[in-house]
């Protein structure tokens, strides 16, 4: 392979500590802060609180909202970080074969995690085995084809090819009927091209988790790579000023791109359209440009030391509250429980749920303190 298939080395820098500090905000939200709007929105009848909390639920197909930011922007960080930690692991001599050896473990690590948790992997009987669509696993196949451009493509080349995959899945499932279908370019659920690939490939293994997601491979990849140029900008020699503008045209452009292409093609979620990866890497763009000014040019750190620590060990967090979810929640019960008859059915709930994330949050910084960090 010659040197022009590399990624282009970059000039080292110190810890983006503002990507820790976005990871644990973005990380908050799963596994406290939308629990604790929710409960909150359910025990006062508050206008504002009952809008935010609308703000903490999917739209059930088309459209976006706060807390369909959620995956995207925690697979957008992953490609930020990625030409940080490919660089570092250059640098100390390691060749593209070994880099994409530790990739695919990661990979198959997660993709297991993502099973252990709602693919029914612990039942320990194949027969009820689920390929699942969870968090982690459109991580792993975001990171996936992220790294596979990365370790093979120049910059410019890099561009190219995710304009070649939002085109690919446009096209599929723009123009493509599905078998049976005489329909194109509804994107109804289950009526896709998309929706045929994987019922042919995967039928019932998928259980409950049918998306089209072989063909999302795409627009997952398309995400991280969006996260990929972020981290190669922010790793440059350019002013942070310039750096700082370059984010926010970005995040604005997505955006209005992403707009203006939705009325064609549906802002979904849930079959990870290419208008919903224009609009949530946009948002993306702007909320690590936000985080980058505040934390690692203006350098006030302190407010950001709480989501730091769940940053900082993001995937035990959210192993933690989706495998041991109930036995944080029956702690914060021991603790608190007697508090129910004083405050009510209105109110009681918000704390259980405050209490149950400070355990979590406890744990973390626990962690944190004695270094322990779970890396994959």
């Amino acid at each position: 392979m010659s040197s022009a298939a590399q990624p282009v080395p970059m000039p080292a820098s110190g810890r983006l500590e503002s990507l820790d500090v976005l990871r644990g905000f973005d990380m908050f939200w799963i596994v406290g802060g939308g629990q604790l709007v929710h409960a909150l929105a359910k025990g006062t009848t508050h206008p504002w609180l009952i809008q935010l909390n609308e703000q903490f639920t999917h739209f059930p197909w088309e459209g976006f909202r706060f807390y369909d930011l959620i995956m995207p922007l925690f697979l957008f960080m992953i490609g930020v970080s990625m030409p940080y930690s490919f660089a570092s692991r250059l640098g100390r001599g390691q060749g593209r074969a070994r880099i994409f050896g530790h990739v695919l473990i990661r990979v198959v690590v997660l993709c297991v995690l993502g099973m252990t948790i709602n693919g029914k992997l612990l039942t320990y009987d194949p027969s009820k085995f689920q390929i699942t669509y969870s968090v982690l696993h459109v991580l792993a196949m975001g990171y996936l084809v992220a790294a596979v451009l990365l370790l093979t493509l120049k910059p410019r080349a890099q561009v190219v090819a995710v304009a070649a995959l939002m085109a690919v899945y446009w096209i599929v499932q723009t123009y493509i009927p599905a078998p049976g279908q005489a329909t194109v370019g509804t994107y109804a659920s289950g009526t896709t091209f998309g929706d045929w690939l994987n019922e042919r490939l995967l039928g019932d293994w998928q259980g409950e988790w049918r998306r089209p997601w072989i063909l999302s491979l795409t627009t997952y990849g398309a995400t991280a790579m969006l996260g990929v140029f972020a981290g190669q900008l922010l790793r440059s020699d350019r002013p942070n000023l310039a750096k700082l503008g370059w984010l926010v045209l970005w995040g604005v452009a997505c955006l209005a791109a992403g707009w203006a292409w939705s009325f064609q093609v549906p802002i979904v979620k849930k079959t990870w359209t290419t208008t919903y990866v224009l609009v949530a890497g946009g948002w993306s763009y702007l909320f690590l440009a936000l985080f980058f000014l505040v934390v690692d040019v203006w350098r006030l750190r302190r407010w950001a030391f709480f989501f730091k620590v769940i940053g900082m060990n993001s995937i035990a967090a959210y192993m933690l509250c989706n495998l041991f979810g109930p036995a944080l929640r029956e702690a914060a019960r021991v603790l608190v429980g007697g508090l129910k008859p004083r405050l009510g059915a209105a109110w009681y709930p918000s704390l259980e749920v405050a209490v149950t994330f400070a355990i979590l949050w406890l744990i973390l910084f626990w962690m944190y303190r004695k270094q322990a960090f779970l890396k994959i």
